[in-house]
């Protein structure tokens, strides 16, 4: 990277940054101070998924959309902070990656354009008329919620009308059982994992109704799919989830958390498991955000496997842009709506870990347990659309 490049961004780090380019917003004001976790400066609020000052929010972005080839020229290891942030440019931008932020919440120039347009006109509408109008989601933002609803309706059996055949809930030890590793170890697994293969398909099913995805590739559907199934399904059960009992209530029949533990489900999957749900039933859904937060985890183009980045990336775009567009349309303006389309990319940041630790957890018990979860083995390993 020459030197030019590395003036034009110390120079362009001085100029006023929007606020709504960067797709999060500001924290919640409880009256503590705020530090920037990349250079420790005075921080105005989460941006790409960390809470940072604007300085390095700016920084972040501008290196970020230039794609910016970036080098130490010492070890790699330079301490950054308020004073000495633009001493080395690499360091800094391995520092806001370190912290946990996300290229690809940075909006598009298209997408800030269309944001200012629709702060624009929301500006216009209180100008010009002495009573409070709430303006309405484009024709397009409409269509696609309408038909993400419609393939929720489709597919989601909320009551598990038709969840049959399913091997039985087996919570103790009958008499003339071999023990296995525990006494209670993987009872439930093999009716955990006809309860999740039921829910997988009905996700599969979900995308298939989607126009947008059908118009995919197979192999970038097979790729999707395979890399959001888990993260649909979760969302799925946190509408089935009762916080207050801490349970997932499923038609007639009702799970805890030491269901899935009997399934051979660990702590390090459980408590981050446990702490989603209550932290996304804490924002009280619509029903219509919902479905457009499974729509930003379907249409995930960093996803193994995927061959159209750009037009994935593209959906995905414009799925968070009408989520937001949702909530600033949809919902009475308070201190909670102000930022709740933050606290839902960071419930996607969290089941993307959890995603992770789910993978690796699952391949133990498969290793342990080869045969008592065969169809949802086919379903995570190769699904057939």
């Amino acid at each position: 990277m020459s030197k030019f490049q590395i003036d034009n961004i110390m120079e362009e780090e001085e100029e006023e940054e929007e606020e709504e380019e960067d797709g999060t917003g500001e924290d919640d004001d409880d009256g503590d101070p705020k530090i920037c976790r990349a250079c420790g400066d005075k921080a105005t609020g989460y941006h790409f998924n960390a809470m940072t000052c604007e300085g390095c929010k700016g920084f972040f972005r501008r290196a970020m959309k230039r794609d910016l080839r970036l080098s130490c020229p010492f070890q790699n290891s330079c301490v950054i902070n308020k004073n000495n942030r633009r001493h080395c440019q690499a360091c800094r931008l391995k520092k806001c990656l370190d912290i946990g932020m996300k290229k690809e919440l940075i909006m598009s120039d298209e997408a800030v354009e269309q944001r200012r347009a629709l702060i624009r006109k929301k500006q216009k509408l209180s100008e010009s008329s002495p009573i409070m109008v709430s303006p309405s989601l484009t024709e397009e933002q409409h269509k696609l919620v309408g038909q993400l609803l419609d393939a929720q309706d489709k597919t989601f059996d909320f009551n598990f009308t038709y969840f049959r055949n399913f091997r039985p809930i087996k919570r103790s030890m009958d008499p003339g059982d071999i023990p296995h590793t525990s006494s209670t170890a993987y009872l439930m697994l093999p009716h955990i994992s006809d309860l999740v293969t039921y829910m997988i398909k009905g996700v599969i099913n979900f995308a298939k109704v989607i126009p947008y995805f059908r118009n995919l590739t197979i192999e970038d559907q097979i790729a999707l799919l395979k890399g959001s199934a888990f993260e649909l399904c979760v969302i799925r059960f946190n509408m089935l989830f009762n916080d207050e009992k801490r349970t997932w209530e499923c038609g007639n029949f009702t799970y805890d958390i030491d269901d899935i533990a009997m399934a051979g489900f660990r702590q390090l999957f459980l408590e981050p498991l446990i702490r989603f749900h209550c932290m996304l039933k804490k924002l009280s859904l619509h029903k219509e955000e919902y479905v457009l937060m499974q729509a930003v985890s379907l249409f995930s183009a960093d996803r193994l496997g995927v061959i159209e980045h750009e037009t994935i990336d593209k959906l995905q775009e414009y799925c968070a842009l009408t989520l937001t567009a949702y909530i600033e349309t949809q919902r009475a303006p308070s201190r909670e709506n102000r930022f709740l389309f933050a606290k839902i990319m960071e419930c996607l940041t969290e089941l993307r870990s959890m995603n992770d630790e789910h993978s690796k957890q699952l391949l133990h018990i498969w290793d342990v347990q080869p045969d008592s979860t065969p169809l949802m083995k086919e379903v995570f390993t190769e699904i057939s659309l």
